[in-house]
């Protein structure tokens, strides 16, 4: 099967084939026909797998061959997106497929003025990629109208949920026309978001090209064990011994990014963060620093989790844990992309064994664990599987003891059919939007 055969019009087969785009990806080879047809879709595919081309080069044809032209202050797609680096690195990729097309593209964020983004929706924008925050403030500015707009686009709703952003999705449908084409797209889908899903969509097509929630097999993926306070000097430990170049580490909190990134400064490596109380401006350069291998180590949050394509990173180190398991497969997708082999660790600490079992009842697949040598925690991490369980280890009888009077306590014995199993905690509740409105019409 060739992008040909599926109906593509010249100008984006040239972009393509610039581009290096040969054969369609699974996910594409699907999803394209169905948007081309003007089909509602929930499509979910591992991530790397060309997510974004699937969506979003059927939706510049459509713009391309239907449709008045887009008014003042208007567009006739919206792409939301969770995080400005996806929104960024998203947009990037749509103005790379309509480099031929007569169509404009921009992006809107916070962190930034709003002011030059007001001036540049003054003349209309075919296709905007936005974060919800800033779309909702750019619309009550009447900066931006919605009245035009024939498709909406949701990439990585889960994760808009996620970092709460409920309450804004339910706003932003309201403000939406009810006839138009919505399209859902994400490595991983909830039952969060397979409700918000039947609420926002009319008779979609399904389109699930892998296991539900199943990491990429490109990732070879262990577990090293370590007592949380020697985590930071176990990483430099590793980086050295493995001889690491260019190394995405996640780290849980903003403070925890900034600790880490000033201690390897402070030994001479050279590492850059990046989380949300930076300035977008920083956050790009040091992520732009860390693609051009000027920067070896780059230490973020999860905002980093989703929609960045490094190209060929061989590696990514979870120096903690993320508290919702479906990160962790977003964290580890940022190796072993399209067809390259790439490597996850996971520093994990006793009071993470929870999280580690979520990620491998999530993944169906029990993490390899290796001991460091040196490094052994004086804290054990409890056994884990794949069912959920987190096995504690049978409690070692109490030894006899001789009391004064000469008898004998034999202590009390626990058989192993008393030994109780943990379950793993629940994740965080999401809440889902729940949107009290009527019936809308199909395009």
């Amino acid at each position: 099967m060739t992008f040909a055969t599926l109906g593509l019009i010249e100008p984006l087969l040239r972009a393509l084939e610039t581009l290096g785009y040969q054969t369609p990806t699974p996910v594409q080879a699907q999803a394209i026909p169905a948007v081309l047809a003007g089909r509602d879709l929930m499509a979910a595919a591992q991530t790397g797998t060309g997510k974004t081309a699937g969506f979003a080069v059927p939706l510049l044809q459509l713009l391309t061959m239907e449709g008045p032209k887009v008014t003042a202050n208007s567009v006739r797609a919206l792409i939301l997106c969770p995080t400005r680096e996806l929104a960024e690195q998203v947009h990037a990729s749509v103005a790379e497929y309509a480099q031929h097309l007569p169509l404009t593209t921009y992006a809107v964020y916070g962190g930034v003025s709003i002011n030059p983004q007001m001036m540049k929706l003054r003349k209309g924008v075919d296709v905007l990629v936005a974060t919800p925050g800033r779309l909702i403030d750019l619309f009550r500015q009447n900066a931006l109208k919605l009245n035009q707009l024939q498709t909406l686009v949701l990439d990585e709703a889960d994760r808009m949920l996620d970092l709460g952003f409920s309450e804004e999705l339910a706003n932003i449908y309201r403000m939406l026309p009810k006839k138009r084409q919505t399209l859902l797209f994400s490595a991983t889908f909830s039952d969060e978001i397979r409700l918000l899903a039947g609420q926002m969509l009319i008779d979609p097509l399904t389109v699930e090209v892998s296991p539900r929630n199943v990491a990429a097999n490109t990732v070879k993926q262990w577990v090293v064990p370590v007592d949380k306070k020697r985590k930071a000097e176990l990483f430099v430990h590793l980086m050295r011994k493995g001889r690491w170049k260019q190394v995405l580490v996640f780290a849980k909190t903003r403070n925890g990014v900034d600790a880490l990134v000033e201690k390897l400064q402070g030994l001479g490596i050279n590492a850059d963060g990046i989380h949300g109380d930076k300035p977008q401006a920083t956050r790009q350069r040091a992520l732009d620093r860390f693609k051009a291998s000027e920067v070896q180590i780059l230490v973020a949050t999860d905002v980093a989790a989703r929609g960045l394509d490094i190209e060929d990173l061989p590696l990514v180190v979870n120096f903690d844990l993320p508290i919702v398991a479906e990160d962790y497969i977003h964290r580890i997708g940022r190796t072993g992309r399209a067809g390259n082999t790439g490597e996850a660790i996971s520093l994990v600490c006793a009071d993470e064994v929870n999280m580690l079992s979520a990620i491998e009842m999530l993944t169906r697949q029990t993490l390899t664990r290796h001991m460091e040598q040196d490094f052994e925690p004086e804290h054990r991490v409890p056994d884990t599987d794949s069912s959920g369980q987190v096995v504690k280890k049978p409690k070692k009888p109490k030894k006899p003891k001789t009391s004064g009077g000469g008898k004998r306590n034999l202590g009390k014995w626990v058989e192993s059919s008393e030994v109780s199993v943990a379950e793993p905690s629940l994740k965080p509740v999401r809440k889902v939007p729940v949107f009290n409105t009527g019936p809308r019409k199909k395009k």
